[in-house]
């Protein structure tokens, strides 16, 4: 279907026009006219997909701009948190509806006084818990709950926090529900606080024709970050993600990269609210060529153009190997999915490899040089005061 059909507000159309959509996704066709006829909706969608404007451009054409806070959006991560609240301002602006991001990290005074004056609030769920417990969020006009990854939340352990919320929101509401997977927990959580719900899939974005899976089998662990290097320098043609296991290792890889002349930023859970911010605007500007992440940071995410992902850590379970890869090979576009292989990634490589339909193959070793790898002051000092 064209945008153009779609029965909504004139200035979102404009807005629509401005943007330079077209046609609508998949998942867009399927729930717009189900949200905008009053269903509660459960929409499967990869990140990417356009699932923030199929609930965003219905809610903004059915709220009342002179009634307050009548949504509710929760979203697993602040970065994901940001993402949607920027949507709902760039196209609810010319209504003269506001929306705010509630999340932790940051001084809550300021989000006090915008939650005052907006009609959509986007909240990680620890952060709104706690508006609610100070009770500086009214909630008793929330007109639509919107729960985004809902999978993620789940897998982050936040199910009590959003029941908690969930029993805060009124019950005459439009409730709707996005997830990468579906599954039995969802579907659990579906029947319990959606009415009737209308469930959609959408086919995956990835062309598994045109995604390239491949392992280097990595004889020595010290090698690992060279062969990184070796290829972002010279098989790299656009954006790359680097996914890593943790935090330290999040900051370590990037700082090195840096030291090797490779546009490279950083992001991941433990990083200050500034520094976060900082790495998706290097990211919107194309100053990066290089983003090194964690899972938990990196979902839910719309980043364009990517066309390597590079598991530096191999993951633990072919489902969020799955996602990872899915960062590419989208629209049409050739991808690769690289895989760094030593010997204490064989165990979760085996999980990896039981999923039939993955089709990773073995990679010819190349020739390389050797690039030193810090691993910065306080992982030393640490060292020497064990050594010591």
């Amino acid at each position: 279907m064209n945008f153009e059909k779609l029965n909504i507000n004139l200035k979102l159309h404009r807005k629509i026009e401005e943007f330079g959509f077209k046609d609508l996704t998949s998942i867009q066709d399927k729930c717009i006219p189900e949200i905008l006829d009053g269903k509660d909706v459960v929409g499967q969608a990869e990140t990417g997909s356009g699932k923030t404007l199929a609930f965003c451009l219905p809610i903004l054409d059915i709220i009342d701009r002179n009634k307050d806070l009548q949504v509710l959006v929760l979203t697993p991560t602040r970065e994901l948190c940001i993402q949607v609240t920027d949507v709902f301002q760039d196209f609810g602006k010319s209504l003269g509806i506001k929306a705010t991001s509630v999340y932790g990290g940051v001084n809550i005074g300021p989000q006090i006084k915008n939650i005052s004056d907006s009609h959509i609030v986007v909240a990680t769920p620890g952060r709104l818990l706690d508006h609610i417990y100070r009770k500086t969020i009214d909630l008793k006009n929330v007109r639509f709950l919107v729960l985004d990854e809902i999978d993620k939340m789940l897998e982050m352990g936040f199910i009590e926090d959003v029941e908690k919320i969930i029993f805060n929101v009124p019950r005459y509401r439009q409730t709707l529900m996005f997830s990468a997977t579906i599954s039995e927990d969802i579907y659990k959580m579906a029947r319990k606080h959606l009415k009737n719900p209308l469930m959609f899939r959408t086919k995956p974005l990835v062309d598994t024709d045109k995604l390239n899976q491949k392992y280097y089998d990595i004889y020595h662990h010290n090698d690992k970050f060279s062969l990184l290097v070796y290829l972002l320098k010279n098989s790299t043609s656009g954006l790359a993600i680097v996914f890593c296991a943790t935090r330290i290792e999040t900051d370590n890889v990037a700082k090195n990269l840096r030291r090797q002349g490779i546009n490279a930023s950083e992001i991941h859970g433990g990083m200050n609210q500034n520094k976060r911010l900082k790495s998706l605007d290097s990211l919107k500007r194309q100053k990066t060529d290089v983003l090194v992440a964690t899972d938990v940071a990196a979902r839910g995410l719309d980043i364009k153009d990517v066309s390597h992902v590079y598991n530096y850590d191999v993951p633990k379970t072919p489902k969020e190997y799955i996602h990872r890869i899915g960062r590419t090979a989208r629209a049409g576009k050739n991808g690769d999915a690289v895989t760094l292989l030593t010997s204490r990634d064989h165990d979760n490589f085996r999980r990896v490899q039981s999923d039939e339909k993955l089709r990773i193959k073995q990679a010819i070793f190349p020739q390389f040089n050797k690039v030193p790898f810090f691993r910065g002051y306080k992982s030393r000092k640490k060292q020497y005061l064990k050594t010591s």
